[in-house]
């Protein structure tokens, strides 16, 4: 088996007042860019933990991306069949 292609994702955080934002970008073989973003809150009970306020708002942003892409694949799938296809889900 060989690969014909690689995706190569982004992420990047912010953080700031007990706030984490992560964005991430992935480039497709066809060009395309999708881009999603992520968001984490502490409580303010919460002890910092900087990692897992990353980790949240990283995994909320690749699940953005996911749905995204799902729906980019349903769409190709529709126009290739000339016809509507059953909903892709996770």
């Amino acid at each position: 088996m060989h690969t014909l292609v690689g995706w190569h994702i982004e992420m990047e955080f912010e953080e700031h007042e007990g706030r984490t934002r992560a964005a991430a970008m992935v480039r497709l073989s066809d060009g395309v860019e999708l881009r999603a973003h992520g968001y984490a809150k502490r409580h303010p009970t919460d002890v910092e933990q900087l990692r897992v306020g990353e980790e949240v708002a990283g995994a909320r942003a690749l699940m953005d991306l996911a749905s995204q892409l799902l729906g980019k694949a349903h769409g190709e799938i529709d126009e290739a069949a000339g016809r509507p296809s059953y909903p892709l889900t996770s």
